[in-house]
């Protein structure tokens, strides 16, 4: 996972539990993963319009041609 052995995520794993502590970890966790799911909810919201935005550039490349 993005180049990353597992004696490397050992230690960003320690850093991260010295940073925000044992109790913390599992609000920090919580809040990382609902920010995930928002991004990937906006991505795909937003390719239904990419895609339409392409097609009307198509069509109006058609008809000036």
């Amino acid at each position: 996972m993005f180049g990353l052995g597992m004696t490397e995520m050992l230690v960003i794993l320690a850093i991260v539990v010295l940073i925000f502590g044992s109790k913390k970890l599992p609000q920090v966790g919580d809040g990382l993963g609902k920010m995930i799911t928002n991004f990937r909810r906006s991505i795909k919201s937003v390719e239904p319009e990419k895609e339409a935005s392409e097609q009307q550039e198509k069509k109006k490349e058609e008809i000036e041609t």
